[in-house]
């Protein structure tokens, strides 16, 4: 069965990092496919990073430039991301035992499309279907002026206060326009800071989605210090207007350049200047994205996108028989270029300057939705409920959601459609990510139809060997090239020696 299952695999037409499909709502919504194994030795990235990582880090060290760690690390781990010679898990059918092998992933961030790609959809099911409730949510994005685009990619402390700027704004908007908020009613929303723009260029900008409207609570609730569910109150912002959000923008820019003048980064008499720029000065605040309530669907794509990788793989190929990569821009250019022409060395150096560092997040909450927030566990318990409706079950000190009843947990075990197999947490289930991605569900045994399981996890050397021989794949993963000296120029010079040639010393 292995040996059948790997021939399936030899393919390559399987759509391997579509990442741009949306998400669905059951297995029986899926494209009837057969799950096939991934080649990543057979993608262009990690082509690039096979033949020429080594090259370009000993490039780098002959410049003298100072390459992190975590980029040489992260290279190191994506070659192994995927490649069946460093372990997999077996998956068995116990009903007709057809089994196939999952390689194991490298989780490393920026670098692998794949492991990218599963992050962003799963950050996307985990916001809807365990933190935000329903309610209509508008995305906020913010960018600076190429002046400040500089510091804020090199220091991330500055990032973070701008961001606090901009959060402080967003929340006094929402709150000044939600008809009957209190005072103390606070916003919720997550935000994802992005350091890259769609053309692999350095773009430090923001991107918020935030409840549309602010969170507070019944005063006639509030008589002691023990909330209850029915604490909360729902203000939607239904008297936002394009003025009130053109006035958010200007009060931003008038933040940020003072923040920049007190760290020293720019003369009082330039920021002056840039604040009487025409079309906000380099500041835009775009807030046109407003997704409602009941679009469920709608907020995870929205929410795909502001997790999504540094780069789509799919837009990536090599050129001029491997000398050199083509990167088909989403979108054109203002000058109307539709691609970027790169050497290995280039796209590596843009890479390089575009992953994130070790230990930032890529998202973080605010408002309600705050790991310290007072509201947070009345709002999360909410999850896919409407946010003015109570809940059925109060929340204990250790619970962060509504217990499901019995009924509905044994609907989800015996409903293969709805419970996905019967696992209790669908979201980080690696059968789960595959099915909102590739529309095909991997635990569905293309022979039969029944239900597969994971048989076990093969890490020793030995028994890695002896299956893979078995199934004729190979038995030693791929390899970095060695480091290889600067390219040649296009053109030789002729060292021949002419001997009839004689030094004229009336040219000196």
């Amino acid at each position: 069965m292995l040996q059948h299952r790997a021939q399936q695999a030899e393919h390559p037409e399987h759509p391997v990092y579509a990442n741009t499909r949306p998400p669905i709502a059951s297995v029986a919504d899926a494209t009837p496919q057969v799950y096939q194994s991934r080649r990543p030795e057979r993608t262009v990235p990690y082509q690039l990073i096979q033949q020429h990582a080594k090259s370009w880090l000993a490039q780098a060290e002959a410049k003298g430039d100072s390459i992190p760690r975590y980029i040489e690390k992260g290279f190191s781990r994506f070659m192994d991301c995927g490649i069946l010679a460093k372990g997999f898990a077996r998956v068995r059918c116990d009903a007709c035992g057809d089994d196939f092998l999952v390689a194991f992933s490298c989780k490393v961030r920026g670098i692998c499309p794949s492991c990218n790609t599963r992050r962003m959809v799963f950050i996307a099911a985990h916001l809807v279907e365990h933190i935000y409730p329903i309610a209509p949510v508008r995305q906020w994005v913010l960018s600076v002026p190429k002046r400040l685009r500089y510091f804020l990619h090199r220091d991330h402390d500055l990032e973070k206060r701008v961001l606090q700027i901009f959060l402080r704004v967003i929340e006094r908007v929402l709150r000044q326009h939600s008809l009957g908020a209190p005072a103390d009613a606070r916003f919720g929303g997550v935000s994802f800071v992005h350091r890259f723009g769609s053309a692999l260029n350095a773009h430090t900008h923001y991107h918020c989605c935030f409840l549309d409207g602010v969170v507070g609570r019944g005063e006639e609730l509030c008589t002691n210090d023990t909330p209850s569910l029915d604490s909360i109150r729902w203000f939607e912002a239904t008297a936002l207007t394009p003025a009130a959000i053109t006035a958010a923008q200007k009060r931003i820019q008038h933040r940020v350049l003072r923040l920049f003048i007190k760290q020293g980064l720019l003369d009082s008499l330039d920021a002056e200047e840039m604040a009487q720029w025409q079309h906000g000065g380099g500041f835009s605040l775009h807030a046109e994205v407003r997704i409602e309530a009941q679009d469920r669907s709608g907020l995870e794509r929205l929410f795909r996108y502001c997790a999504r990788p540094i780069y789509a793989a799919e837009r990536l190929s090599w050129q001029d028989e491997g000398r050199s990569l083509c990167y088909q821009l989403p979108k054109p250019l203002p000058n109307g270029q539709t691609q970027l022409r790169l050497k290995p060395e280039e796209f590596l150096d843009r890479l390089s300057m575009l992953l994130p560092r070790p230990r930032e997040h890529r998202h973080s909450y605010h408002g309600v939705l705050a790991a310290n927030a007072r509201l947070r566990k009345e709002v999360v318990a909410r999850a896919g409920l409407p946010i003015d409706k109570q809940p059925k079950v109060n929340l204990g000190d250790g619970d962060t959601q509504p217990q499901p009843s019995d009924e509905q947990s044994k609907e989800k075990d015996t409903d293969g459609q709805k419970g996905f197999g019967g696992f209790k947490d669908v979201v980080s289930c690696w059968a789960m990510l595959l099915a909102r991605i590739y529309d095909v569900f991997p635990l569905v045994c293309p022979q039969c139809g029944g239900s597969m399981r994971v048989l076990s996890f093969v890490t020793e050397v030995q028994s890695v060997e002896k299956i893979l021989t078995h199934i004729h794949e190979p038995i030693e993963a791929p390899i970095m090239a060695p480091a290889r000296g600067p390219p040649q120029a296009d053109f030789d010079f002729d060292q021949r020696v002419d001997d009839d040639w004689t030094f004229d010393q009336t040219l000196i």
